[in-house]
Formats: structure tokens, sequence, C-alpha cells
């Protein structure tokens, strides 16, 4: 075929072979894509520089809080990680202090060196949700002395102050009212009744929760905790602070999820809650909440406040009557012999003292714990969580439920009804635990 026939022109008289003029336009596409090439290397040689400079030095970062970027390896400074530039962006606007004042508050956490990986995440979720901007120190407490292994993991997850706290005999033990030989008789016991049943560390941990936490000398003075657990979840974004929040509105107690609790763990709690009751009218205020864990018939019906998630007052615990509630239970013996949780020992203690405006569900907080989830329904608040409604265990809760129907009770009117549900208890025999 000839040149003309292939449509390649003739240049300036001289008459090219094919092969020769398909080699001109590949050197000239190769030289094109060469010249693209450098010019995208030089541009991304030096925006890296420009990132990995930002990273060492600190730039943007208050000087006083980027101990954290001094230790980044070398490896941080991987081509892809600079490419995208996510972790420094974020890391800048992330530390920005949220506008508004604080509370004297502290985020507290009752923790095993063994927890490490399972307090990592939750502090990583909540510190993104939330704490990343409002800087609120952690509370680290344990029975044992924390290893540097945990201290240099928890620093390098947040670089918000940490104190860390060892529990010591008073504080991690016995009840004054049981001995260790009946404790571990009754541990046999209840073995495999229900969840817990033969551990002794979680008798201590329930007792120490119920009472004792608040008198640790790295709360004594605290006026607001809010409790964090390992191995929790955090969906939804916080944009405001739930201790003003509270503070501003006369609240009290903060919750997310309401189960029931187990029967076997509490069979003699509502009884001995009775027995406190009538001893100490005085201590109880005119008007509360206890028709929430109390039904009709005067019995305790199993509703509780998951306490793995809590933001409360700390004046309501280190109140004569929480301290007198406390102090009874913790010589009845239940703690050890029966398994007596905190939570529904908080909550009995929080419907018992407060009126239901000082109790607040925080619907807005989406939560897990391994067991239970909440997620917020509420479609203005898809755009802040990143989970599903539909699974949420609150919606589908009768305590959750019976939380949003009951109101104040009268003293005088819970008084009745716990004087007639024993008349009718002597009469006919009866059982705690219906809604």
């Amino acid at each position: 075929g000839t040149l003309a026939g292939m449509g390649i022109p003739q240049l300036g008289g001289y008459k090219p072979t094919a092969r020769i003029y398909k080699l001109g336009l590949l050197l000239a596409a190769s030289l094109t894509v060469c010249t693209t090439l450098w010019m995208v290397s030089s541009s991304l040689t030096s925006g890296s520089s420009s990132l990995v400079s930002d990273i060492i030095g600190g730039k943007g970062h208050n000087k006083n809080n980027n101990n954290h970027y001094n230790s980044i390896q070398p490896a941080t400074t991987d081509g892809n990680d600079l490419l995208a530039g996510h972790l420094p962006a974020a890391r800048v606007s992330y530390d920005q202090p949220a506008e508004g004042e604080r509370v004297n508050a502290a985020i507290v956490a009752l923790v095993r060196n063994s927890e490490l990986d399972g307090l990592r995440k939750s502090i990583r979720m909540f510190e993104d949700r939330f704490n990343r901007r409002y800087k609120y120190p952690y509370v680290l407490l344990n029975d044992q002395n924390f290893t540097q292994e945990f201290r240099d993991g928890i620093a390098a997850i947040t670089k918000n102050e940490v104190r860390y706290g060892v529990l010591d005999s008073d504080h991690w033990g016995y009840s004054p009212s049981v001995t260790p030989e009946m404790t571990e008789k009754k541990l046999a016991e209840n073995k495999n009744r229900y969840l817990y049943g033969g551990s002794l560390s979680y008798r201590f941990m329930c007792r120490f929760q119920s009472g004792l936490f608040y008198k640790h000398p790295l709360l004594r003075d605290l006026d607001w905790y809010w409790r964090l657990e390992p191995d929790v979840e955090y969906y939804c974004d916080l944009d405001y602070d739930p201790f003003v929040f509270m503070r501003d509105r006369g609240i009290k107690y903060g919750f997310t999820i309401a189960p029931r609790e187990g029967r076997r763990t509490v069979e003699t709690l509502w009884h001995h809650t009775r027995e406190w009751i009538k001893d100490n009218v005085e201590l109880l205020p005119e008007k509360s909440l206890v028709n929430w864990v109390m039904g009709t018939d005067g019995h305790y019906n199993l509703c509780h406040f998951w306490s793995n998630f809590e933001i409360v007052d700390l004046s309501l615990y280190r109140s004569a009557a929480y301290e007198s509630y406390f102090n009874y239970l913790d010589n009845a013996q239940g703690f050890f012999y029966e398994r007596w949780g905190d939570a529904p020992i908080h909550s009995i203690a929080a419907t018992l003292l407060l009126e239901k405006g000082q109790i607040h569900w925080f619907e807005d907080i989406g939560y897990k714990h391994p067991g239970n989830m909440h997620c917020p329904r509420d479609p203005d608040m898809h755009s802040k969580c990143i989970c599903d409604p539909g699974k949420a265990y609150t919606y589908r809760s009768a305590c959750q439920s019976r939380f949003a129907k009951v109101n104040n009770m009268a003293r005088e009117r819970m008084l009745e009804i716990i004087r007639n549900s024993e008349r009718e208890y002597q009469l006919h025999g009866s059982s705690e635990g219906t809604v």
C-alpha cells in the first residue's frame, strides 16, 4: 500500500515510510507522558515536605500538647498517608477546644491492665465523638499498679490529661458483714445460677462501684463524673457538653439504656430496700420517681439504668440518704452472698431520691456495651450517627417505655403501697419482678 492510500500526508517533498512515521508519533507521546509525570512528582514532593514539616514541627498545634507528634516514627511519612493528608488535617481540627465553660468533672474508668486494648478502643471513639474538643481529664482506677505498657498505650491514644489511681483494701475488699469462708461457699452455690455467679472479683467491683468509687482520692474533689468502660462504642457526634446541659437544668442522673436485672442476682435486695425505707423516711423527698422501679404490687420490677454508662452529679452519691442506703446494704451481705450489682442499687437510689425532672435519658447519645445498644431514631440525628436505629434495644425495652410513662409519686403513697404489699405477702405470698 502507498502512503497516500494510508492517509499519511507527504511532508516537504520527503516521503517517509509508514514505520518511521509511527515511530515519530510514539516518541512524541512518550515525551509528553514523561514531562507530565515529572511535573506531578515535583508537586507531590513539595507538598510532602510541607506536610512532614507540619507533623514534626507541630505546626498549628498548641506547643504544650504536641508531645505525641514528636514520637511519630519515620514510617508516618509513607507516600500514601501524605498524599491523602487526612491525618494531619483531622488532628488540627479535632484539637480545637470547644467554646464555653467546663464543669469540675472527669471521665472515670475502672480497668485492668489486661483490658488495655478494649479501653484504647473506647477512648478512641469517645475522643472522636466528644472529648477531643471538650478535653475533660480521664481518671483510670485499677486494683493493681498500672504497667508502663498500659500507660504508654493510653498516652498514644489521647492528648488529654490522664490520672492513674490504685485501689487499697478499703475500696477493694469484703463487706464488714461477710466472711471469706461463707463467701466461698456462696460463690460455689451460685456459680452456675447466673453470670459471674462464682466470681469474687466481680463482687469486689460491684461493691466498689456502688458506694466507694467516689471516695477515692482522685474523685474526692470532683463535682461530676462520666463512667467509661473497655469495649464500649459511641456512635454519635456530641456538639454540646452533657455536664453543662445537666447542671443548667438541675439534672442529677443521666443514662442511655434501661434493661431488667436478673432476678436471681437480687433475690433479697428489695426486701432490704423496703426495710431501709421504713427506717429512714425522714431522708426521703416528698415525691420521687420510685414507681419506675416499684410496681403497683409494691415489689421491685427489676428495671434499672445500665450503669456502665452514667453521667452523675456526685452530690447524689455523697448525700446523707445515699450514704445511709449503701451502708445498710453493705451490712446486709447481699454483695457477696448474692450478686447485687451497682446498676440496680444506683437505679433504686436515684429513683427514691430524685424527681423525674432530675433524671434524663440521653436519647441522642448512640452507645453500645456488649449485650445491648442504643441508636437514636430521630431522622435529624442520622447525619451525626453511624448506627442502625432498627437494631436499638432501647425502643423495645419495657423499662425504657415505662420511664416515658411514669411520673412522680408522693412519699406517703409509696409507703402505703409498701405496707399493703407486706400485708398481701403475709396472707398469700407473692413474688417480685413484675413491670
